[in-house]
């Protein structure tokens, strides 16, 4: 009577392993890439490139590349937002400044780049993977979807844009900002008798 509960257990067992196993060796290298950023990005290009042909190669799948374009328009809009948007609640927490005088406060993104990457890419394979499945060649008359998304892409980015004018902020790190020294404010002080 022992052995008949325990037999469909012990036959899980090695697959849960096998699982857990590669679980920790995907974060393994998912921690390693992290730095990587080209690389990264890189890589997503390939895989996007591969989509773009296989889309052009069967003719179809149209709504599953709509589903997709939807979906990374969303990701890049919560890549461009600031974590706290100051339209909608002020925050004890660190806020854009919104005056010349205000303290320097960084942008912090509602969706850091990493995750911004993960999830574009993940999105990308899936898509990729629909693409084998008749079930989601869904007959449509792909201009109208281009079109569509083309304008919603255009209203959406115009939106955000003018969110970013009107607090102020820009969500792309340009680098350490350089100051360029006045000649004639050096010569000056040179001059001046301490």
């Amino acid at each position: 009577m022992e052995g008949s509960g325990g037999g469909g257990a012990s036959s899980s067992a090695p697959v849960k392993q096998y699982l857990h196993d590669f679980s920790k060796l995907f974060q393994y290298y998912l921690d390693k890439s992290t730095p990587h950023a080209a690389y990264r990005w890189i890589g997503t290009l390939a895989i996007a490139a591969i989509y773009v042909l296989r889309i052009f190669y069967v003719q179809g799948f149209y709504i599953v590349s709509y589903g997709l374009g939807i979906y990374l328009l969303n990701l890049l809009i919560g890549f461009l937002s600031p974590l706290v948007d100051p339209e909608l609640e002020p925050s004890n927490g660190p806020l854009l400044p919104t005056k010349g005088s205000d303290e320097f406060k960084p942008f912090i993104r509602r969706l850091p780049e990493f995750k911004f990457w993960y999830s574009f890419t993940k999105a990308l394979c899936i898509a990729f993977v629909m693409t084998f499945f008749s079930l989601f060649d869904v007959p449509v008359f792909w201009p109208i979807l281009l079109c569509y998304w083309a304008v919603l892409f255009v209203l959406t980015m115009r939106r955000q844009v003018a969110h970013m004018i009107k607090y102020k902020y820009l969500p792309f790190n340009l680098g350490k900002q350089k100051y360029s020294s006045k000649k004639s404010s050096a010569g000056s002080s040179g001059s001046r008798a301490d």
